[in-house]
């Protein structure tokens, strides 16, 4: 084990208006419109490959001109690698920040959706032509946040980024995050924060979420994108981690539609809302709505997210990772998954001191200056469409269905039992030992003898359809 080795370290920074400022003056002897309205992002290029280098500034270069977007220039990133270990140090790449600005034809959420479309399809274009994995990678594109991290310790994020120490360096807010790597391994780009959150935890339904978002991007649809909307699919992929996947997944639903951030988590986490007498019917609704549109991210989870205007974070609903915050006399808001991250922070500073409960979220709105309470955020998001409406009109349940248009059952017939039974691949064995128990007692038989008969798909003897089928 090298500690020179990390898995991945980096901090997500409010635009640093100033510094960027700075720099532009300096490098293109441009002044930058008003923030807003100009987007800098920290982009990896391939290792020792000047031609892919070139190859993919020149993709990135022409698609944001397609788009009616200026690029201002490159700006080549200083970095200190003399503390980086061996496996870092070999797959280290060339960071560059590219300055795009938006001549006036956009407005701020347009320009936010323009950058997401020309991100997404830059690197399509790069895979198809280096591989999926060759080390080309976009850390952001927007006009709010940005992004440094890298196959680093936490202790080597600042000591690396020379940019961080610059005095000019300022902004409002940072969204830090240390890896340890576990069903993926450890490399520059899937290092967090990501695009819009990071995470702390696993999610365990990862296969299904990505099966189904994959499944339904044939029929996705943005009001925004039209025709061109399969340009942002799919959604998921194999070459990013569970975080890097629900990232992806949550920047879609926030830029492709008209969602805010909020509803999107709200999305993609669920409280449990099931069987809650706390919830109002309001977020009730909302909650069994969208569980016919999204499946739930599962698992024990604490995701902290920002688009720039929000910061905030959420538990999983069983409430299997820790997430604590405080609030201090002068307004500094702080919110981790360990306790003792400012031990230097003296209790009479401190005005809130509270745990993030289980399925609950804590939100800052930088436009209103606020702490938004769970209830608040929630019940506004909640009341903001008919949902109740919609599952009462458009959700059909079976049992309703049977009692009033169903069918009614036909008699049965018990001369034709054996003929039936027969016919359907049902054994003696099955009924005496699943069935029977089954029809007397309510339940399922138990057995600890084990099953050790070939699976319906291998085998060469008849099966029945519902064999084929095993979680």
């Amino acid at each position: 084990c090298d500690p020179a080795s990390g898995d991945g370290a980096g901090v997500l920074f409010g635009m640093p208006d100033s510094f960027m400022r700075s720099k532009a003056q300096e490098l293109f002897g441009a002044e930058l419109p008003p923030q807003g309205e100009y987007a800098v992002s920290n982009v990896f290029f391939p290792p020792h490959n000047s031609t892919a280098l070139e190859d993919c500034k020149a993709i990135m270069e022409r698609l944001v001109k397609e788009r009616g977007l200026k690029v201002l220039g490159w700006r080549p990133v200083p970095v200190d690698n003399s503390m980086l270990g061996r496996d870092p140090l070999d797959s280290e790449p060339v960071t560059e920040q590219i300055f795009v600005v938006n001549p006036g034809k956009y407005n701020n959420r347009e320009f936010e959706q323009e950058l997401m479309r020309i991100r997404k399809v830059t690197e399509d274009e790069a895979a198809a032509m280096l591989g999926p994995e060759s080390g080309f990678y976009i850390n952001s594109l927007t006009s709010h946040t940005i992004t440094y991290k890298g196959q680093l310790t936490p202790e080597q994020v600042a000591a690396y980024f020379l940019d961080l120490k610059d005095p000019t360096f300022i902004s409002h807010m940072g969204l830090v995050h240390s890896r340890f790597s576990t069903n993926t391994f450890p490399s520059w780009e899937r290092a967090q924060p990501i695009r819009m959150m990071c995470h702390n935890g696993e999610i365990n339904t990862l296969r299904g979420n990505k099966n189904w978002m994959y499944s339904r991007g044939g029929i996705m649809a943005s009001d925004i994108y039209g025709d061109e909307t399969m340009q942002l699919l799919p959604a998921t992929s194999d070459h990013m981690s569970d975080s890097g996947n629900f990232d992806s997944v949550l920047e879609l639903l926030t830029k492709g539609s008209n969602r805010s951030l909020p509803e999107s988590v709200m999305m993609m986490i669920p409280e449990a809302w099931q069987d809650n007498d706390n919830l109002s019917d309001t977020k009730k609704a909302f909650y069994e709505y969208n569980s016919c549109v999204m499946e739930p991210w599962d698992g024990p989870a604490m995701v902290a997210f920002t688009d720039g205007r929000y910061i905030g974070a959420t538990l999983d609903r069983n409430g299997l990772r820790p997430s604590r915050y405080y609030v201090t006399k002068d307004d500094h808001v702080m919110l981790s998954s360990e306790i003792g991250v400012c031990p230097d922070l003296p209790d009479a500073e401190v005005k809130i001191k509270h745990r993030l409960e289980p399925g609950k979220m804590f939100l800052v709105d930088f436009d209103t200056q606020r702490i938004v309470p769970d209830d608040e955020i929630k019940e506004e998001v909640a009341s903001m469409r008919p949902y109740a409406e919609w599952v009462e009109n458009g959700i059909i349940d079976l049992e309703t269905w049977v009692k009033t248009d169903g069918m009614p059952r036909s008699k049965m017939d018990f001369k034709l039992t054996n003929k039936k039974l027969n016919m359907f691949g049902y054994s003696t064995e099955k009924l005496e030992m699943l069935l029977l128990p089954m029809a007397v007692g309510g339940k399922e038989a138990l057995g600890s003898m084990g099953n050790d008969a070939a699976l319906a798909v291998l085998s060469e003897k008849p099966r029945q359809v519902s064999d084929y089928f095993k979680q």
